[in-house]
């Protein structure tokens, strides 16, 4: 990034979705998208972004969803917080393949696998440089990692997250079944719980509303669009999340 193309965030948390990691596929991990990710991760990394990241496991498994067929929604979300301590390892050995020094911190112990989850010890992996990727959820069942990325945003006192999804942003009904659905250039956190829209669930969007911590949803499937959002073009591609009353693209 040159001068002209400043980073507007200096340390932002990134949240991932299992499912970004299965590319086309229906179930779990895509190497070729692993890789993808990774090197753009490189990119915002190298511009001297401290970065953190958040991401699921519904690729592998879901705890509402094993709930639903008759399991024990605790034991349920567990099996669920393991599955992205997978999907963790996962991405820490891509970006790492990519000479990026990656640390994965874990709310559940497992001491042979990752580090414990210290909160000044993830704010100093991330003054020296490194990627902190943040597994298991905030390590309760009945939280998801939405929750978990907003809770982990506030503690390593991040400026922004970056909600990566597979469409461009945050629109009033589905674009794919809708030709009229617009899309929103900025959207009130109070609209988004008002609204119900499917963004984040409503517990991690009260947290940021609490904190005013923005909240930028993108499209991760198209290259380059961390890059741009780290650089503050959101609205141009996206939908920021925030105190700023509602627009439309």
């Amino acid at each position: 990034m040159s001068e002209a193309q400043s980073p507007r965030y200096k340390r932002i948390l990134l949240k991932l979705s299992g499912e970004a990691l299965m590319g086309e596929g229906k179930y779990g991990i895509h190497p070729p998208t692993l890789n993808r990710i990774a090197s753009e991760v490189k990119e915002v990394v190298e511009a001297g972004i401290q970065l953190a990241i958040v991401i699921g496991g519904g690729n592998i498994f879901r705890g509402v969803a094993g709930a639903t067929e008759g399991m024990d929604r605790a034991s349920a979300d567990y099996m669920g917080m393991l599955a992205t301590c997978i999907n963790s390892m996962a991405l820490q050995d891509s970006l790492e393949k990519h000479q990026i020094p990656t640390r994965v911190l874990s709310a559940i112990k497992m001491e042979q696998i990752a580090e414990p989850y210290i909160r000044r010890r993830a704010v100093r992996h991330l003054e020296k440089g490194r990627v902190v990727i943040f597994a298991a959820g905030t390590g309760n069942p009945y939280f998801t990692t939405d929750t978990a990325a907003s809770l982990r945003a506030m503690e390593i006192n991040a400026e922004v997250i970056l909600k990566a999804t597979k469409v461009d942003g945050i629109y009033n009904a589905d674009p794919k079944k809708d030709p009229t659905a617009r899309r929103y250039r900025t959207v009130s956190y109070m609209d988004v719980l008002q609204q119900g829209l499917a963004v984040m669930d409503s517990t991690a969007i009260s947290l940021c509303k609490d904190n005013a911590l923005p909240i930028i949803v993108f499209d991760l499937t198209t290259r380059g669009n961390i890059r741009r959002a780290v650089l503050g073009a959101e609205g141009e591609f996206g939908t920021v999340v925030g105190t700023a009353e509602t627009t439309w693209a």
